[in-house]
């Protein structure tokens, strides 16, 4: 069971202290007021990626990066012979992300560990807090990268050589930061996994609840489609003789809408359009579209997928599809949603379970330990979009959720080890 040393002090998070951390460090990569622009394995990256090393080095953790520069911070257990207890998430964002998303996670699992130290805790589990690499995967695909590499889903020296739209490879990138490690990819297991999250979505705001129990991770499909047409003067081809790109890539964007429509919950975006010769007074010759589709149910998925690409032959029979990336739905393991739910009525704080639409780490850490996720509210929904935000004290509850449910899964595996 968790001891506390020299001290009756129960850990507690310090909302303030959160709160500073999440403002403060917006300014590595901040866009606009608000904004922020963090690419993975930029330069903004590399500033962010050393003040958390620093950050849970002052707190005595011991640090580990492995080849594809995921970062584990560990603070010490009780009994070392035990697998971590694990945070963690991202503190990548999109070209033109938000404060929040993923660096939450990051900074309430540093805060957590703040809070063990200065009650002078120490749990029976050591607690680690990760750094995932590449989760957003708008540099370079695919998303949830780090942790995809970590459990096996995608090779290492594949991903390695993956480009960025610069020519600028994974292996490259890491290396300009120096954040290349030397711990092979699945080095560390976990007792446990749990990650802190914005909703990310407006259901929660919209029903007033301030924690989200999250039992599932819906599957995600990338499809990138090429659209040919050609190029002809704008003036010179009558409306009759033309080959539009641009045409017929606008009919697959409302297929999308469409299809997508007829498997609801499931949700598709066209989130790219790329015109080619993109001129005012040129035909478009060839249109380049990135498709996200998303579903819960892993059948469903698939038929969004197939009657997509026969919508899109049927369309323009020349088009070419190329499935990038796909993800089935995961169920979380219920002890763990169990224990978070538990906790959350234990502080009492209103809570209701759910799916996450969104794909998250967690999703992937969940084939290699007993893992879930927490959400708390998104304003107006709000995320990948600079106007993202969560309040203070929501952020704070978050955090207060995520330590006590870290407890007590340290008090809940250690008996299982007892009496095993």
């Amino acid at each position: 069971m968790s001891v506390i040393e020299n001290t009756t002090r129960t850990p507690l998070i310090q909302p303030q202290r959160l709160w500073d951390d999440l403002m403060s460090s917006r300014e590595v990569g901040a866009l606009g007021e608000t904004g922020m622009r963090r690419l993975a394995l930029s330069e903004e990256d590399r500033q962010v990626r050393d003040w958390f090393v620093a950050q849970c080095r002052a707190l005595g953790c011991s640090i580990e990066i492995d080849q594809i520069g995921n970062i584990f911070a560990t603070y010490p257990g009780l009994d070392p012979n035990l697998a971590p207890i694990a945070m963690g998430s991202h503190l990548d964002t999109q070209p033109s992300g938000g404060r929040f998303d993923g660096i939450l996670g990051v900074l309430a699992g540093i805060e957590v560990l703040r809070a063990l130290h200065d009650a002078s805790v120490r749990p029976a589990h050591p607690i680690t807090v990760i750094t995932w690499t590449n989760e957003e995967g708008s540099r370079f695909a695919p998303a949830m990268m780090g942790s995809g590499v970590y459990v096996g889903a995608h090779q290492w020296q594949t991903v390695a050589a993956t480009c960025d739209k610069s020519g600028i490879s994974v292996a490259q990138a890491l290396d300009s930061i120096g954040y290349a490690g030397n711990r092979e990819p699945g080095f560390m297991q976990f007792s446990a996994y749990v990650e802190l999250h914005i909703e990310q979505g407006p259901v929660l705001e919209a029903e007033g609840i301030e924690i989200g129990v999250v039992e599932a991770v819906q599957g995600v499909c990338w499809l990138d489609i090429k659209v040919p047409g050609v190029s002809a003067h704008a003036g010179g081809r009558p409306m009759t003789m033309r080959d539009d790109a641009l045409v017929a890539a606008s009919k697959i964007v409302l297929a999308v809408e469409a299809v997508a429509s007829a498997h609801l919950p499931g949700v598709g975006t066209v989130g790219f359009v790329n015109a080619a010769p993109n001129s005012r007074n040129v035909i478009p010759g060839t249109v380049t579209l990135e498709v996200d589709l998303r579903h819960p149910d892993d059948a469903e998925l698939s038929a969004l997928e197939t009657e997509l690409i026969a919508e899109i032959k049927r369309i323009s029979p020349a088009a070419e599809v190329r499935r990038v990336w796909r993800k089935p739905p995961v169920i979380f393991d219920s002890r763990i949603v169990d224990a978070i739910a538990d906790r959350t009525e234990a502080l009492g704080y209103s809570a209701r379970r759910m799916v996450s639409g969104a794909g998250h780490d967690a999703a992937h850490v969940a084939g290699i330990a007993p893992s879930a996720m927490i959400f708390i509210p998104s304003y107006n929904g709000l995320s990948h979009n600079v106007l993202e935000y969560s309040s203070p004290q929501q952020c704070a509850q978050g955090a207060t959720v995520l330590l006590g449910a870290v407890l007590d899964l340290d008090n809940l595996l250690t008996a299982d080890d007892r009496n095993s």
